[in-house]
């Protein structure tokens, strides 16, 4: 919330993703930025995709700048936990005039 407070909307996502950074680690959180996973299909590599944030080896943090959260995005933050294996995430999106943010949980974990 102290980043949104502070800057507001209308950044590119890189900037927040900066800031949280700057943020967490002010915290004395351990974490990890943009940290390639592979994907696979049936025991076949199929591509890799990048979480903004794993933190405390333990929670997917995925970051939006968007006006509106859509269930596209609730999807792919669902599917970094399975590819990570997290039992947790938080998606936060800073695009809009007040913060949103949703708690996802792994299926797998449930």
């Amino acid at each position: 919330m102290q980043v949104h407070n502070t800057l507001g909307n209308g950044f590119q996502e890189v900037i927040y993703q900066r800031c949280l950074a700057f943020e967490l680690e002010k915290e004395g959180l351990s974490f990890a930025r943009e940290i390639e996973q592979d994907v696979f299909y049936k025991c076949l590599l199929v591509g890799t995709q990048r979480a903004d944030f794993i933190v405390e080896n333990n929670v997917i943090v995925e970051l939006k700048a968007l006006t509106h959260l859509e269930d596209v995005h609730l999807a792919q933050a669902k599917n970094y936990l399975v590819a990570y294996n997290k039992p947790i995430g938080l998606l936060i999106n800073f695009g809009s005039t007040s913060l949103q943010f949703k708690k996802i949980f792994n299926p797998n974990f449930l």
